[in-house]
């Protein structure tokens, strides 16, 4: 290679980095554009966490600070009944996800490794439940919830699967399943078929293979649906409304409404018990963020 070859080479790749700089400038701007957008309500809500209401009173929520305090974060934790509601979605989200989970994945493991007739009707049953809107099935759901009755140590002792925890758990089951399942049938076909072969020449049966090979390969996509999963039912309102009639049950999104009056509304107040309501959610995502990334980017590359 001659040395008036390497400046030639220098420039062409000067010429092309220069002719994606502009495009790339813009997708950047406009990635920024759209986080701060997207950012814009959330930093407004702990900016106006932080001022008394006399002070927005006073001089408005658009405007420069006079004072700055926590009373609000007290106020709400105190009057919105926080770590009680609290616990009440722990009992709810964390059984409704290691569920959903389990089920997902054992039906995703049969969908994906084993030829039968009935994979795709099976993958298409699950699936049903999530293009049907809840909203439909709220009476014939209620009504079918004040039918059921189950032993006193099941429900809390009213007899009921109505206004019970196993109730909520069981609804938020019934409608996650079937996008897990999906989502984890299609990451589970990406891993090698040989990894079972292999497995069954050893002596493995299906359920060592399940338990021992593909559900530690599946640590991404598992860690992400979690994340995904414990942010939608730590967040649902509506069924804690339509399932769930004693106050002290309900997870933390009614302490929100616990909150409000019926003719004033403090608004410093509702944003302080916002922000101490999200912070679990961005908790977790924070701790499976790396698996979260892997399991969201998974099947991008292939080679």
């Amino acid at each position: 290679m001659t040395s008036a070859a390497i400046p030639a080479r220098t420039r062409a790749a000067a010429r092309r980095r220069r002719a994606v700089s502009v495009p790339r400038v813009a997708l950047h701007a406009f990635l920024a554009f759209t986080a701060l957008l997207w950012l814009a309500p959330v930093g407004w809500a702990v900016f106006t966490s932080f001022r008394p209401y006399s002070d927005t009173a006073e001089h408005g929520y658009v405007s420069i600070p006079h004072a700055l305090s926590l009373v609000n974060y007290k106020n709400a934790w105190t009057q919105g009944q926080i770590p009680l509601h609290f616990w009440n979605s722990m009992i709810v989200t964390i059984p409704a996800i290691v569920l959903i989970l389990l089920f997902a994945s054992s039906v995703a493991f049969v969908v994906s490794r084993f030829s039968f007739w009935f994979n795709v009707p099976m993958l298409i049953f699950f699936m049903a439940a999530n293009l049907l809107p809840q909203q439909v099935i709220i009476t014939p759901l209620y009504e079918l919830y004040l039918r059921i009755n189950l032993p006193g140590w099941m429900t809390g002792g009213n007899g009921l699967l109505y206004d019970s925890f196993l109730g909520l758990i069981a609804i938020n089951v019934a409608f996650q399943t079937g996008f897990c399942t999906f989502v984890l049938a299609n990451y589970m076909k990406t891993i090698p078929s040989s990894l079972g072969e292999a497995a069954r020449v050893d002596g493995a049966g299906v359920v060592r293979q399940f338990f021992g090979i593909i559900l530690p390969l599946c640590k991404p996509a598992l860690a992400a649906l979690a994340a995904l999963e414990f942010t939608w039912i730590y967040n649902d309102f509506l069924w804690a409304v339509v399932l769930m009639s004693s106050g002290d049950k309900r997870p933390i999104t009614s302490s929100l409404t616990n909150l409000q009056g019926t003719f004033f509304t403090d608004n410093n107040l509702i944003s302080a018990a916002s922000v101490l309501v999200a912070l679990p959610t961005v908790l977790v995502f924070l701790a499976l963020q790396r698996q979260f990334i892997n399991g969201l980017t998974l099947g991008a590359n292939k080679g």
